[in-house]
């Protein structure tokens, strides 16, 4: 490793990272306090809860649709997406052709710039395909959780105002054209494209991707639609799209009421992209291509996935429309995949398939965990059992767009599994004591806070709550409990509203999960707090055993003694099946909470 130090050109240079044979050479600017972030830190710089992640890469001014245009004119006969289950393949210039195409059909259908399409439904090529074609043509997509139920789009499409929405009929048990009837009863009688509907006011368009329905554009419309004068329109409004106008809306899950809608521009997500991508080296490896098993519809997958496949001409492979943990493994090993993302569940399951070992994964070099806590020992298995050397752990909110921490693919293994990185460059950082705003020292909890590029335009349509999450000086609250060490990188306690108060203990249950973890017999720990009269909670540690195992609320409970605080120990163990999980793979504590309440009697 070497360190350049200079005392007159202090950051003004911000000195270029080069990647040779042996590892990464670092960069250190003297007169500074920053952490440099193109390489992994190798010297202690920081003597606060504040970081500054500097960089000598500048933050890109394209638009989604020129970041995509700029990879196919790169690299025009080069798989950008690969759709298994449809049997669909893509070059970049095919898919931008593509998207071209859908875009004009877009403006010919009677959209214009700043119109809000939801895309509704599981990951499919119309999926990415509407992603950069709305973008192209200056509307804001709004991305749709595919499990809503009728109440919950109703609310999604009021709250947005969404004047257009894709979906296909129906995937599995979820009937979407059925469910957009009950809301729109009027679509039966209605021409395509002139539905006025008395409960979504907004919406006059509805594109169905797979078959043809009463009062509905069918894709092939759309696909169609576009004459030359579209095609020249589409042209000119290039020129007036700016990288600050809204481009994305994306649902929060709604945990703590309803879903908030977080607005994000084109700026707010291509630099996330971009940067995801410059951590993981996407820059300098050849032919990546990654397993994207994580839904579309959430940041992970859309930003993680479409933006960065544009940002960096890199492949994207989707195993399964629904996850589906067995059709990874066969993804990874007939694709070639390089790289996989996916939340800790979709990791666990992968470990957990009883055949693994016959799948061949050599051509894995690296991937990213994220989406939920990441326990160290899961972190672990899946760099020694699944061979990928390179894991990292990302962090982040839907509202930063998303990630605003990732690690470095040549972390230690202490590294990899403890924390979540260091903070991404062109952010700052801070960890503060929730109740006075004060930085706290280094390595102590407080609340993580973020400031830069990534942070959201606003909750759409929601002044109050967007104020309650972004102070004045634009510093977004994660609510999440963190700290810092001296050289940058950070730990994820919990959540505030997840930590258990025990007759006054302050408890982040991620800590108790992680030392669960460790036990031979369990394959996945979550721990809540359980309502009590005398102490307001006590912990409750819900199970999932691996398969053939066997064990008891005792044994637990003796594993635990003189190893963790007594006042950690969980007073309730149950075992369980599964979780109840959202459709991004993450575990709905709360839901978890009401059915260990109710299944305990309490």
């Amino acid at each position: 490793m070497g360190v350049f130090k200079s005392k007159t050109l202090a950051c003004l240079l911000h000195q270029r990272k080069q990647r040779i044979e042996t590892g990464y050479i670092l960069y250190i600017c003297v007169t500074c306090s920053a952490v440099h972030v193109d390489s992994p830190p190798t010297i202690p710089t920081l003597t606060t809860s504040y970081a500054h992640g500097t960089s000598s890469k500048s933050l890109l001014f394209s638009t989604v649709g020129g970041s995509l245009q700029a990879s196919a004119e790169r690299f025009p006969d080069r798989e950008a997406v690969v759709f298994l289950q449809e049997g669909v393949r893509k070059t970049f210039s095919q898919l931008q052709q593509d998207v071209e195409q859908a875009a004009a059909g877009l403006l010919a259908l009677g959209l214009k710039r700043g119109d809000r399409l939801g895309m509704w439904g599981p990951n499919t090529y119309e999926w990415v395909l509407f992603q950069f074609a709305s973008a192209k043509a200056g509307i804001i997509l709004v991305s749709v959780n595919p499990a809503y139920q009728v109440q919950e789009l109703e609310f999604a499409l009021r709250k947005v105002g969404c004047n257009a929405i894709v979906c296909p009929t129906q995937f599995k048990t979820q009937k979407y054209c059925d469910m957009l009837r009950q809301i729109c009863p009027e679509m039966d009688t209605a021409s395509p494209g002139s539905v006025k509907s008395a409960r979504l006011p907004d919406l006059h368009t509805v594109i169905v991707t797979d078959s043809r329905q009463p009062g509905m554009y069918h894709l092939e419309d759309v696909m169609q639609a576009g004459s030359s004068q579209h095609m020249q329109q589409l042209e000119e409004l290039q020129k007036k799209l700016s990288f600050d106008d809204p481009i994305n809306i994306q649902f929060t899950s709604g945990t703590t009421g309803n879903p908030k809608g977080a607005t994000l521009s084109h700026h707010n997500i291509v630099n996330n992209a971009y940067l995801i991508g410059m951590r993981l080296g996407y820059d300098w490896r050849s032919q990546v291509r990654v397993c994207l098993p994580v839904p579309m519809y959430h940041c992970f997958g859309s930003v993680g996935g479409g933006i960065v496949m544009a940002t960096h001409g890199i492949t994207l492979v989707s195993p399964s429309s629904g996850y589906d943990g067995r059709a990874n493994l066969a993804a990874i090993e007939s694709e070639r995949c390089t790289f996989v993302y996916g939340t800790p569940t979709m990791y666990i399951d992968m470990l957990g398939q009883p055949d693994l070992a016959k799948f061949d994964l050599s051509s894995v070099e690296g991937g990213i965990m994220a989406g939920s806590p990441c326990p160290p020992e899961i972190v672990k298995k899946v760099i020694s059992t699944m061979g990928i050397k390179e894991l990292v752990i990302a962090y982040g909110t839907t509202e930063n767009s998303p990630v605003t921490f990732c690690g470095f693919p040549t972390d230690n293994l202490e590294r990899k599994s403890e924390t979540v990185g260091c903070i991404t460059s062109h952010l700052e950082v801070k960890v503060v004591d929730p109740g006075s705003g004060q930085i706290m020292p280094l390595g102590i909890s407080g609340e993580l806070m973020i400031r830069g590029y990534c942070v959201m335009l606003e909750y759409w349509g929601d002044v109050a709550k967007t104020e309650e999450c972004i102070t004045k000086d634009r510093w977004y609250k994660t609510g999440d409990i963190a700290s810092l060490d001296k050289y940058g990188f950070c730990r994820i306690e919990g959540r505030i509203k997840d930590m258990i108060i025990r007759g006054g203990e302050n408890i982040y249950p991620a800590e108790i999960e992680q030392f669960l973890h460790t036990h031979p017999k369990v394959q996945e720990a979550q721990v809540i707090g359980i309502k009590d009269e005398r102490m307001g909670e006590e912990v409750c540690a819900c199970l999932k055993l691996k398969a053939g195992q066997d064990c008891s609320a005792e044994d637990i409970k003796a594993y635990c003694k003189g190893k963790i605080a007594h006042f950690k120990i969980p007073r309730y163990v149950t075992f369980v099946e599964g979780y109840p999980l959202t459709v991004s793979g993450k575990i709905q504590k709360n839901k978890l909470r009401e059915q260990t309440e109710k299944f305990l009697g309490l």
